[in-house]
């Protein structure tokens, strides 16, 4: 499910889901996951992001993508189950249960178009990229289109993306993915989860 981070897209539509126009922010945010205030960091921009959607009417879902079979590709239905067991957000598509991956991704989008009328999704995956930035977290708006890195012809997803650098791209994808730690895997899941959960509560709460 992995985004290749060289060819990270644009801003572009949520497809297949329903997409209507949203604030596009200028530029993508980049937070390394041993900064002592990633946490905050990054609630706050997701916080940022999504605030005018929410105040348009657009319910928020979380569609993590991945699968446990990988240990690079696991930080999808991980950072799902973290969040599922922090009870703050409702609508988590993806974890290690019942994964979001390339088999069903399709009929997952299919799901959430039928049970949200204005669903605004933010997507996390895994990706792969530069040494210098593995371990970092990439926010920006727009889609993620999984499995590039690994070849995989999938429908793009997002509004919004969230994606963890995990390990260096550019060559033999599949086996970088088998032999990437599971510590920093983990670590990043962590991050993630909690930095939606500050972000979003405020919203959801409300």
């Amino acid at each position: 499910m992995l985004n290749n981070i060289f060819n990270f897209p644009g801003i572009s539509k949520l497809s297949p889901l329903k997409y209507q126009s949203v604030p596009e922010p200028a530029r993508e945010l980049k937070f390394n996951v041993s900064h002592p205030n990633v946490i905050y960091d990054l609630a706050v921009s997701i916080r940022n992001i999504v605030q005018t959607a929410t105040t348009d009417g657009y319910e928020l879902v979380v569609l993590c993508i991945g699968t446990d079979r990988s240990t690079g590709d696991a930080l999808g239905p991980l950072t799902g189950t973290k969040l599922k067991m922090l009870n703050l957000f409702p609508h988590i598509y993806g974890t290690l249960d019942e994964p979001v991956h390339a088999t069903n991704l399709e009929s997952r989008l299919t799901s959430i178009n039928t049970s949200f009328s204005h669903p605004f999704v933010i997507a996390v995956d895994a990706c792969l990229g530069k040494l210098e930035n593995v371990g970092c977290v990439t926010l920006g708006h727009g889609a993620v289109k999984p499995g590039a890195a690994v070849n995989k012809d999938l429908p793009a997803v997002g509004n919004a993306y969230i994606t963890g650098i995990v390990n260096v791209g550019g060559f033999m994808e599949h086996m970088v993915l088998q032999s990437t730690r599971l510590n920093l895997v983990m670590k990043m899941a962590d991050t993630i989860a909690h930095s939606i959960s500050f972000g979003l509560g405020r919203n959801h709460n409300s």
